[in-house]
């Protein structure tokens, strides 16, 4: 009878065995090598030909992916959801028409790619979501299949993450089932979206660096070095698709942190590095990791650049000097010099409101019960009319004979006199309706503004990186009116005043004078006859302009609009929500078929994977607090799958490294030959379980598998988006918070 103590695995006690460097391994003992051989040549021999099992199911795995993302790709005929974003962007770059967006560039160009190597010219915008494909005659079939294609991709490669990770076969089944059926990833990579690229990046990051890691005990080698790069590559692919995989690039950087960390170690099993060979190491992973993934992400830009070489949609979140790189720009081809006493329509670049002014006056006091100066009201119109109209004027009158011909530049101070009330814009120190740290900009008469208020209606006039007495034009002439007693700069923004401002945008005194929403420009110059010799412009040669100034530029502009990206959305959810899978997004739908995409996972295997997630989290704690206790509650063919994915996230070495083998380490290797041939080969998971059943395992894993195929089944039809439902089918569908169409 035994001791419980004598039925739970004790922590092992402190090896006695020797620390020996890489040289002293090679001349070891032969009776140690021998002794080595002979615990696994059996185990070896016998799982020589035992993977073929494993490719049968890759096989049948990778074909079932094929048929389901493939699968009635045709369906529906019409632009869905975010396809008027990036199957416009394609038409973008086959037009070679500049455009803004706040991804990298890759996914896009792939999608351009597509539709070259079919011979689309671009003609169809993707404007509406339910425009007709086949009326505009648009290839959208082949666009659809790339997402198809790399999405099929992913499931074998989530299989082949688990087989060479060294989980067993069932394991490996499940995981890639889990992806094979999710109606989510199904209904993503059937259509013209980033995602499938993106998440086919990811798994592929995770499968190199996987590969790589079973090399590190053969550092420097060919394989370990094309592993290595691959990594690198596949991480590059990710963040040139979309910046959430920074998320994936944190998750292999960690993990080679952490390796790293452990290579310092004096006491590594394989013996002690140098700090010579802890560089190389540490090198040779910052180049593969990231200084190659960096030069792989900046030259996509470079592409970009390169192709989109005509002036488009985009221009407007460039600077002018941008703008000048692209053929066909309109601040090229319609920019005029701004000169005293024109008058002139100024508008803002960030929210398109022209600058306006009304007879109306501000109320004596606000809803908060500040009082303001019940002056004239300036606010942001939407509507280009004659209250828009302002004249501009130098500080002190110019000579009759200078009055005609004096251009306006860049540091002028000037006054703007509204051409319809007769006053001169001011701003002084009374705060704003909406923000009390902000100045009130309103006007005065032109007597006050040569009296007593003469200085609080000075402005300068900054032109955005121009040059010192540059001359101020329309569109080119991007520009922040700066208030010269005060310092703060005219702004506005779209929070709408009340009615007493009949809902306008509010103009105000702003004192960060560096932010970019503080930039206008001239869009028009009404006094201008048609016929004036201004208009007549000789033809303007594209400029150039660095590419590492246009990146920079670029990713300010990607980063700050993204930022800005904070207005709510009608299906948007918490990520608290995102395991329990509480709503969907509804994608598409047809009222004379009552057929619906509605974009959603498969409820059971996402439930059933937060439990099981939930269960080994709950499963490692109790391990690793019984561990405290100087005892393992855990049998070793029991904990294999956690040792694996442990050993993997935080690249412990769970085996006692070259001088020891250990069949029930989750990665145990072999050595054989002589004093001067030392090499290594990793038991599979048949081989380390050699002593086990895996019927249970089979089991466990059919029973799971069949209850996601049960729920990928029954929500099909909102997938792939036929065929029609019933209101009674609608409804048995309405689980939790699915808000489903077609449910009356």
């Amino acid at each position: 009878m035994t001791t419980p103590s004598d039925s739970l695995r004790h922590r092992s006690g402190q090896s006695s065995k020797k620390i020996i460097s890489p040289k002293e391994h090679t001349t070891a003992a032969p009776t140690t090598i021998e002794s080595n051989v002979s615990i696994t040549t059996t185990a070896a021999r016998r799982g020589s030909n035992s993977e073929w099992d494993y490719k049968l199911a890759l096989l049948v795995i990778t074909i079932l992916a094929f048929a389901s993302r493939f699968w009635g790709i045709s369906h529906p005929n019409e632009v869905v959801f975010d396809e008027v974003h990036f199957g416009k962007f394609a038409s973008y770059y086959l037009q070679r028409t500049y455009f803004f967006d706040v991804h990298p560039p890759l996914g896009k160009l792939l999608f351009a790619f597509m539709g070259w190597l079919v011979g689309y010219d671009g003609h169809f915008l993707f404007d509406n979501i339910g425009d007709s494909y086949i009326s505009n005659k648009v290839p959208y079939v082949a666009f659809r299949a790339l997402p198809a294609l790399m999405g099929s991709l992913t499931v074998p490669n989530v299989f082949l993450i688990m087989w060479e990770s060294g989980y067993s076969l069932p394991a490996a089944t499940l995981a890639a089932g889990l992806v094979l059926f999710d109606n989510a990833h199904i209904g993503q990579t059937r259509l013209i979206l980033l995602d499938a690229t993106l998440i086919f990046a990811m798994s592929l990051s995770v499968l190199s660096y996987v590969r790589f890691y079973k090399l590190r005990h053969i550092p420097f080698s060919r394989k370990w070095w094309k592993w290595l790069l691959l990594t690198g590559v596949s991480l590059s692919c990710v963040m040139s698709t979309k910046y959430v995989g920074v998320f994936t690039f944190v998750t292999v950087g960690s993990a080679v942190a952490i390796d790293l960390w452990a290579l310092l170690n004096l006491n590594r099993p394989q013996g002690t590095l140098s700090l010579k060979e802890f560089g190389k190491h540490f090198v040779s992973r910052a180049f593969g990791l990231i200084a190659v993934p960096f030069f792989f992400y900046l030259f996509w830009f470079q592409v970009h650049f390169t192709i989109l070489s005509r002036s488009g949609p985009g221009d407007d979140f460039m600077s002018p000097e941008f703008q000048e790189t692209l053929s066909d720009n309109i601040m090229n081809m319609q920019s005029v010099g701004i000169q005293y006493y024109d008058t002139i329509v100024i508008r803002h670049k960030e929210t398109k409101a022209y600058l306006h002014s009304h007879p109306d006056r501000y109320p004596l006091r606000y809803d908060d019960g500040r009082v303001s100066s019940q002056g004239q009201q300036v606010t942001g119109y939407p509507f280009n009319d004659t209250n828009n109209h302002w004249q501009i004027l130098p500080p002190n009158p110019l000579p009759e004979k200078g009055q005609l011909d004096q251009n306006v530049q860049n540091g002028d101070i000037v006054k703007l006199r509204h051409i319809v009330t007769n006053t001169i814009l001011l701003t002084h120190d009374v705060a704003s309706p909406y923000f009390p740290t902000n100045q009130e900009f309103t006007t005065v008469s032109i007597d006050d503004s040569n009296g007593n208020r003469h200085n609080d209606s000075l402005f300068e006039i900054k032109i955005e990186n121009g040059k010192p007495k540059q001359d101020f034009k329309t569109m080119s002439g991007q520009f922040k009116l700066v208030h010269v007693p005060t310092k703060v700069a005219m702004w506005t923004h779209t929070s709408p005043l009340p009615e007493w401002a009949f809902k306008q945008q509010e103009i105000n005194g702003n004192k960060q004078i560096p932010q970019t929403s503080n930039i206008w420009y001239v869009d028009d110059i009404p006094s201008l006859p048609s016929d004036s010799p201004r208009h007549q412009k000789e033809p303007r040669k594209v400029k150039h302009m660095p590419f590492l100034k246009k990146y920079i530029e670029l990713q300010r502009a990607m980063f700050h609009h993204n930022n800005a990206l904070t207005s709510s959305h009608p299906y948007a959810s918490q990520p608290i929500q995102w395991p329990f899978l509480m709503r969907g997004v509804s994608f598409w739908t047809q009222n004379d078929t009552r057929q619906q995409i509605y974009f959603l996972g498969n409820p059971l295997g996402w439930w059933m994977t937060s439990v099981l997630l939930a269960t080994f989290v709950g499963i490692i704690g109790a391990d690793q607090l019984s561990l405290r206790r100087g005892m393992h509650v855990l049998q070793e063919p029991s904990c294999l799958v956690a040792g694996s994915l442990l050993e993997l996230v935080f690249n412990g070495e769970s085996f006692n490294g070259p001088d020891d083998v250990s069949i029930s380490s989750p990665k145990p290797i072999i050595k054989k030959g002589s004093a001067g041939n030392n090499s290594k080969k990793r038991l599979t998971a048949k081989e380390r379980l050699s002593d086990s059943s895996i019927n249970a395992s089979w089991l466990a894993c059919g029973c799971l598998l069949a209850i996601v195929i049960g729920g990928w089944w029954y929500f099909l039809p909102l997938t792939y988006g036929y065929p029609g439902l019933t209101v009674a089918e609608v409804n048995a569908r309405k689980w939790l918070y699915y808000d489903l169409h077609f449910a009356k």
